[in-house]
């Protein structure tokens, strides 16, 4: 890992051997785990953490924009997974003294800490690390602050099991939704995404919107609407269809400025948009132990309104500005699109009846992914894609990556 060689932020052909190694062995452990349960609930969440803190140390420099320093970066990585391996190896003897540790597990324990706060640093910036070290700093000298300020006194022992080991702290329910539905359905959107799905949302959205008044914005609205029903991100809406839909509205005449709010403001809707949702909403299904189909049902209308206020905002602004839309034959057909990869939609289809029949998400996303990767396949058989192997780990990587932010 030199500095001519990229990190996860690149093609996968180009990542270092190792790292592309990682990045497998995590996705083969989230969907074994997801699909067979082989391990407990504890093993998963420490598993998905070691993962994530060995691919971070082992792609993000602890400074500036290169690649990190070789030796610093296995050890770091090396320490991550090693926190795991210790929960899955001892797993028995820590529930069985559970509160109290051991020399060893005091030591992991902080060692855990310390590598959650610099894998923290170095994606997230110093911000979080300091108030969360304000907040450690809090528990562990509060007891000397004058007035209603103080607290009885909490111990290094009590504040590293707590954070450390179990099912809270570190490893509370975030954590395992991360592990498990977050992961699974970023998963299953990015298969579908580089499957054609982008291009079917485009094209359908083009057909419809695209040579009406204000046709190229009306298109990222809507194309962003359809977006949010399989990314869940507002991120990687604006990456996937802000790459078309920005230089389509500047070529016919809206300013930069609003070429590019119009298309973060439509694509921040998609965490709002059933059925895949942003991360927050499968956490709040988790934490109000609500299913995850009625969190959704009650987004749906807040979703539209959203979409709807912003159609219509670009409506009034392509009137006020007389800014026409395409030619109607510069336009796909939309019918015509999803003829041609309507099957693309049979995942989400499934997925969206699975929730509905009260299937857990965790259940309705292992079966989107599996008929996701069986219509990929089944249609590589009839349609040529070139370096469809690299491509297909590539997107399990990234879905990776992106669940753990």
């Amino acid at each position: 890992m030199n500095e001519a060689q990229p990190g996860l932020s690149a093609h996968p052909q180009q990542w270092p051997k190792a790292l592309f190694s990682v990045a497998l062995l995590f996705s083969i452990f989230q969907i074994v785990t997801a699909a067979y349960h082989p391990v407990s609930t504890q093993v998963l969440r420490a598993g998905h953490v070691g993962f994530l803190l060995m691919l971070i140390f082992l792609s993000v420099p602890g400074r500036g924009h290169g690649q990190p320093w070789p030796p610093l970066a296995w050890l770091l990585a090396l320490a991550g997974i090693g926190t795991a391996l210790y929960q899955w190896l001892f797993e028995a003897d820590l529930i069985q003294r559970s509160g109290e540790l051991t020399d060893a597990d005091r030591i992991v324990g902080l060692i855990l800490i310390a590598l959650v706060f610099e894998a923290a640093r170095r994606v997230m910036g110093a911000a979080l690390p300091i108030i969360c070290g304000l907040f450690l700093a809090y528990g562990l000298f509060g007891q000397y602050l004058p007035g209603d300020l103080a607290h009885r006194g909490y111990g290094l022992d009590q504040i590293v099991n707590q954070l450390s080991f179990g099912t809270e702290g570190l490893y509370g329910a975030p954590t395992y939704v991360s592990a498990t539905y977050i992961f699974l359905f970023i998963l299953f959107g990015s298969f579908l995404e580089q499957a054609g799905m982008i291009k079917l949302f485009t094209d359908f959205a083009l057909g419809l919107f695209g040579h009406r008044l204000g046709g190229p914005a009306k298109v990222s609205v809507f194309s962003s609407a359809l977006m949010g029903t399989i990314t869940g991100s507002g991120v990687a809406n604006v990456v996937t269809t802000g790459q078309f839909t920005i230089p389509l509205m500047k070529r016919f005449g809206y300013s930069p400025a609003f070429a590019g709010g119009v298309e973060a403001t439509a694509s921040m809707g998609s965490q709002l948009m059933p059925p895949v949702m942003g991360a927050v909403a499968f956490i709040m299904a988790e934490t109000l132990n609500v299913p995850y189909v009625e969190v959704a049902m009650a987004a749906l209308i807040p979703a539209l309104l959203y979409f709807g206020s912003v159609f219509w905002m670009v409506h009034l602004e392509a009137r006020r500005a007389g800014l026409e839309g395409l030619p109607k034959a510069q336009c796909p057909n939309p019918w015509a699109a999803v003829r041609e990869r309507g099957y693309l939609l049979i995942p989400l289809v499934v997925l969206v009846g699975l929730l509905f029949s009260g299937r857990t998400p965790l259940f309705s996303g292992t079966v989107g992914l599996a008929l996701t990767a069986i219509v990929i396949l089944g249609s590589a058989l009839i349609l040529p894609i070139s370096s469809f192997g690299l491509r297909l780990v590539f997107w399990v990587a990234l879905g990776i990556l992106c669940a753990g932010f």
